[in-house]
């Protein structure tokens, strides 16, 4: 006997969300996001999930719009998140799929993604970012961020006279460091006792992803944070060896589903958290939220930088995240 259950209808598409202002990290400067946007559809119930993939692995909206058409005739059919992960690598696409399989599942259910994952959600409060400019414009930007947590992108040029730039700017803040794999290990030696006595409170991947393990016999004065040196669980028991913080990404892990597996490993192992984004609407940042409740330091502030943001987006009122609704997602 044929299954009464109707076939899922899977769309996937590119949308173009154009930055406010030239965002610059470490090698890049991003102009527009090309975001894929994922629905499943099932008896009448529409889960949606976002992506802007990982650009360091070379992902695009096209690249991961053919992964995810390349598994549809599986989607259509029913495939659950546990063999979507035997489906696609970790990675952009992945990522879309899965948060649209988990806000399907909570909208056919009509739970919340907190019942549905046990997690209590709690205040969330996001660091602001600051890009790669001049010192001079970096501690301006630093200046007008109405937040107590900043986080401020470096490269190799300048770090310390932009650091400080910035601390004097703000020496309220927290202030934590992304350096995108900027630095050599003799830059980090030399800079991280300067940025303690900043009162720098975290750096983030300062040396290139395959080649920091000068880091498993260093001791550094500040708390390094694995980004690029950690995509999922499977490169976990060495971030960990190297590294006291991970960066979680959806993007990089593939989904929630990872991500969660990632979340509970690192908590064993007493390693500490962060979540992050690659950029996106409110709607990539939503899953994100509930890794969010795990994490020392909170990295959602992608939509800050677009122009536009989606209906039922998040809030951000002095740093601190709204709860995404369920119009959103979850």
């Amino acid at each position: 006997m044929k299954s009464s259950r109707k076939r899922r209808v899977v769309e996937v598409t590119v949308e173009p969300w154009e930055f406010a202002t030239p965002f610059r990290i470490t090698g890049y400067t991003f102009t527009v996001a090309d975001l894929i946007v994922v629905t499943i559809e099932e008896d009448g119930v529409v889960g949606r999930g976002e992506a802007a993939g990982v650009y360091y692995l070379n992902e695009d909206g096209e690249s991961m719009r053919q992964q995810v058409l390349s598994i549809a005739h599986e989607l259509t059919e029913g495939a659950n998140r546990e063999r979507l992960c035997e489906l696609l690598p970790a990675g952009g696409a992945r990522n879309a799929v899965d948060c649209a399989l988990w806000d399907l599942e909570a909208k056919s259910l009509g739970k919340t993604i907190w019942e549905l994952t046990g997690i209590d959600p709690g205040v969330t409060q996001s660091v602001l970012t600051v890009g790669i400019d001049t010192p001079e414009a970096m501690a301006e930007k630093a200046s007008h961020l109405e937040s107590g947590k900043i986080k401020v992108k470096l490269s190799d040029d300048q770090p310390l006279e932009r650091i400080t730039a910035v601390r004097d700017a703000r020496p309220d803040a927290e202030i934590i460091v992304d350096v995108n794999q900027g630095w050599t290990f003799e830059q980090l030696v030399d800079l991280a006792p300067k940025f303690a006595k900043l009162g720098i409170a975290m750096i983030e991947q300062p040396l290139r992803r395959g080649e920091d393990e000068d880091l498993e016999t260093y001791d550094p004065p500040v708390t390094l944070c694995a980004d690029e040196s950690c995509l999922d669980t499977s490169e976990f028991p060495g971030a960990a060896r190297r590294y006291q913080m991970i960066n979680i990404k959806l993007d990089k892990t593939g989904g929630l589903t990872e991500a969660l597996k990632l979340a509970a490993m690192a908590r064993e192992s007493r390693i500490e958290l962060m979540v992050g984004n690659m950029m996106g609407t409110s709607l990539a940042m939503a899953p994100g939220y509930v890794i969010a409740q795990f994490c020392r330091f909170v990295d959602l502030d992608g939509p800050c930088f677009l122009r536009h943001d989606r209906e039922h987006a998040i809030t951000y009122t002095n740093g601190i995240l709204s709860e995404p609704t369920s119009a959103l997602w979850g």
